[in-house]
């Protein structure tokens, strides 16, 4: 197989992307350009395992993946065998000068200019198509090499630049090009790295010879390869070589995900024509493309997929048999769809589910009883109004058949009332359905709008100030003067109309100060519109990366962190049951024109239902740099995967830097990892905003920068709580405010002379003795 990539800077940005090719499971090589016009290509020997072959090309953050051209050719089995699996090609040479040449196996050959030696050439005819399997072009045997001093051997140096752990293929091909004479002997040794490889090889005449073994031969201390072809005692002419070849071995041994699961995964997606990026292998690598689906990886065992999430995938029909060939299925969601038809027996001999979400779809009759006693098994089937969880729903359908005789004359009037509730309860179904989100019906306590009143309002959608994946926001005036910000769901935004009712259910039923405020709505026919608090200071990313604005001091930006923690603090302790946001970031915390933060954008939050506060498994969404590295790779959601994003918030504002930080070079580097190096140096005159010109306190940043650091732990358990954090920052302020000689009521802080700022210093205790930590 070989790939070609040409980039060409066909984006105009200039920015050469690097990214993995993966064949099935297994990592083929990594894709990476010197310059916009260069055209690079991957070549593979590959022995393949099954009767498929996915090509895969994966994002490591990077650049996006592209390829310009695939070539496949099958090769005889019984040439090129690799224990491993796969070669990768290193150089494939020919002795001749016609230049670079493809054979009709696509073999790439470039000639070699061997040094002291002498060419030698044959006009006759070679048979090397029919006597070898190796099937060389009579252009590439044709020529020969032989010493120029014919008592010396041949000798060529190859040189990997790696490690002795580097192992070699190497087909040598031989083919006698001079008639010799009848006392003559042309036979020779080969050896590689001084040890004997092949002995006693007599090339014959006009016919290709090809001298290989299938054990690879090891490198030397630095990778390095050396071949000597030698005449023997009893030769009276010195060797030749007419093509070489040099492959690298490739370990192709990773496997691929169990092949009852495969299966079962492939009937699924085409069952249900599931629209989600399901492609290559499930399991591996594991930052592919199976969106939803998490595996188990038990050492040298097949990974098992153990949590498959299709909820919102416009799933229809029944419930899909080929769900019953993932044994190792631990958690199966199913919820808001259109599934129809029977919960069948076979989910209940799934042997190792523990949850089974059915919620909000058309599922009938009753559900199996093997099912229900499962006592092993979390089962919700909320929101399937025609499905029953006991045996009494059979007796009650058999007793309405017997009934089903009743007057004809009655039947009649019925039907009239009968059509006339249906025609009601699909508007309310309709109106439900906009204003419903997980099952959960949308109270709108708020003002409600006119479609006219917000054309009025935003003066014909006259000023853009803000467009997303649910439409765009208007500045718009209310008849007293006041500023709002209309969200306007766009017509076309399947995903942005879940998001925005999931935010205005949210909205309408949690209040607090560091929450952005929902004034009102609108619902008139497709037009749907959202209308906010106007939050005059725009964003915190703008605040912190737009040169042109003021620049925000040290003890702004902490209470711009204690306000933004205080809100998420209450979304996690303050509800019942929690909330998730899922999508924490410095774009969505907003500024009023007193510089308090609000938090904002709903759209992605997540109710979190489970008791025991363990996770719950779901979609990952969220934005790159922010997200929860856990999550990212398990679809396990907690509360601290906010506190995660949070934490790279936090990196933000004391840095000023933004999450993915690019380099001169378009090289990638998260704020995390860019800070590190720094911090365990003591350097935080080179972390700190340059931009606050030392106007801060060194104490209060390096407690802040550990509350930081706190947050961001691979694992969600080592993470602190939201409340624990707004302690923490809380004292950053105190420290700050007690170094800085000022009084708490008159600290100075741009907006502190707000009732607001008052009350929030109201929690902190100042007649306590406070300790500081030591200049570092």
């Amino acid at each position: 197989m070989r790939a070609w990539f040409l980039y060409g800077n066909y984006d105009g940005k200039k920015n050469r992307p690097r990214f993995d090719m993966y064949i099935g499971v297994n990592l083929w090589d990594r894709v990476q350009f010197l310059d916009d016009s260069e055209v690079v290509t991957k070549e593979i020997m590959y022995v393949a395992s099954t009767n498929y072959i996915h090509v895969c090309v994966i994002d490591i953050g990077l650049g996006t993946p592209f390829i310009s051209a695939l070539e496949l050719k099958h090769l005889n089995n019984s040439i090129y065998k690799s224990q491993s699996g796969g070669m990768v090609p290193y150089q494939r040479k020919y002795m001749g000068s016609y230049g670079e040449y493809i054979d009709e196996l696509g073999r790439i050959w470039t000639p070699y200019n061997w040094s002291n030696s002498v060419q030698i050439d044959t006009f006759f005819p070679i048979d090397s198509l029919s006597n070898n399997d190796y099937k060389l072009p009579e252009k590439i045997v044709k020529h020969a090499v032989k010493p120029l001093n014919a008592s010396l051997p041949l000798q060529y140096y190859l040189d990997q630049g790696g490690t002795n752990s580097i192992s070699f293929y190497v087909y040598l091909h031989f083919c006698e090009l001079e008639k010799l004479q009848d006392n003559a002997v042309r036979e020779f040794d080969i050896l590689l790295n001084g040890n004997s490889w092949v002995k006693s090889v007599v090339p014959s005449y006009l016919k290709t010879n090809t001298s290989s073994k299938e054990s690879p031969v090891k490198g030397g201390a630095d990778g390095e390869l050396w071949l000597s072809i030698e005449r023997t005692k009893r030769s009276t002419l010195p060797p030749i070589l007419n093509a070489m070849e040099f492959y690298l071995e490739k370990d192709m041994s990773e496997l691929p995900t169990d092949p009852e699961d495969f299966d079962a995964m492939v009937n699924i997606s085409l069952t249900y024509r599931v629209k989600k990026n399901w492609q290559g292998d499930p399991c591996k690598p594991m930052n592919s493309s199976w969106n939803n689906v998490n595996c188990s990886y038990n050492g040298n065992n097949s990974p098992k997929i153990t949590s498959l999430n299709l909820s919102s995938s416009d799933l229809t029909g029944e419930i899909a048999p080929a769900l019953f060939g993932l044994k190792s299925l631990k958690y199966l969601d199913l919820s808001y769809n259109s599934l129809t038809g029977p919960v069948p027996q076979f989910l209940s001999e799934l042997p190792a589910l523990e949850i089974l979400n059915l919620t909000s779809n058309n599922l009938t009759g009753s559900v199996p009883k093997a099912l229900m006693e499962k006592s092993s098994l979390l089962l919700i089937t909320d929101g399937n109004p025609n499905l029953c969880r006991s045996d009494s729903c059979e007796q009650a359908t058999k007793k309405k058949k017997n009934r089903s005789t009743t007057a004809i004359v009655a039947s009649i009037v019925s039907s009239i009332v009968f059509l006339s509730a249906i025609a009601i309860l699909w508007s309310l179904k309709r109106r439900k359905h906009k204003g419903n989100v997980g099952g959960r019906t949308l109270k709108l306590k708020n003002r409600r709008f006119s479609y006219s009143e917000v054309v009025s309002i935003t003066n014909n959608f006259e000023r853009v100030i803000g467009k997303g994946g649910f439409g765009t926001v208007y500045l718009g005036y209310l008849k007293d003067g006041t500023e709002v910000a209309v969200k306007m769901l766009s017509r076309s935004s399947s995903q942005g109309s879940e998001q925005f009712w999931t935010e205005a259910e949210l909205l309408t039923t949690v209040h607090h100060r560091n929450l952005a405020a929902l004034i009102g709505y609108c619902d008139e026919g497709s037009n749907t519109a959202l209308i906010y608090e106007y939050m005059i200071n725009g964003n915190l990313q703008e605040c912190l990366l737009d040169k042109k604005r003021a620049v925000l001091t040290w003890e702004q930006r902490l209470q711009i962190a204690i306000d933004a923690a205080q809100a998420l603090e209450y979304l996690h302790d303050g509800c019942k049951p929690p909330i998730i946001h899922r999508d924490i970031k410095t774009a969505n915390i907003l500024l009023n024109e007193k510089l308090q933060a609000k938090v904002a954008d709903f759209g992605l939050s997540r109710i979190f239902p489970v008791e025991d506060g363990s996770h719950v498994s779901t979609a990952v969404v969220g934005t790159f740099g922010y997200l929860d590295p856990e999550y990212y790779i398990t679809s396990r959601l907690t509360e601290k995967s906010d506190v995660y994003s949070f934490g790279v918030v936090l990196f933000e504002l004391i840095t000023g830097q933004p999450a993915i930080i690019k380099s001169c070079d378009n090289e990638n580097t998260h704020i995390v990892q860019w800070v590190m190096p720094m911090l365990e140096r003591g350097e935080i005159s080179n972390i700190v905003d340059p931009r606050l010109q030392g106007d801060f306190d060194s104490n209060s940043v390096w407690k802040t920068l550990e509350t930081a650091m706190a947050c961001v732990p691979s694992s969600p358990i080592q993470r602190p709580t939201m409340s624990r954090v707004v302690g923490e920052l809380k004292e950053c302020l105190e420290i700050h405010v007690a170094m800085s000689g000022k009084d708490l009521d008159m600290t100075g802080v741009n907006r502190m002379t707000s009732s607001n700022a008052i009350d929030n210093f109201a929690s902190l205790d100042l007649e306590s003795s406070m300790s500081f930590p030591q200049a570092r």
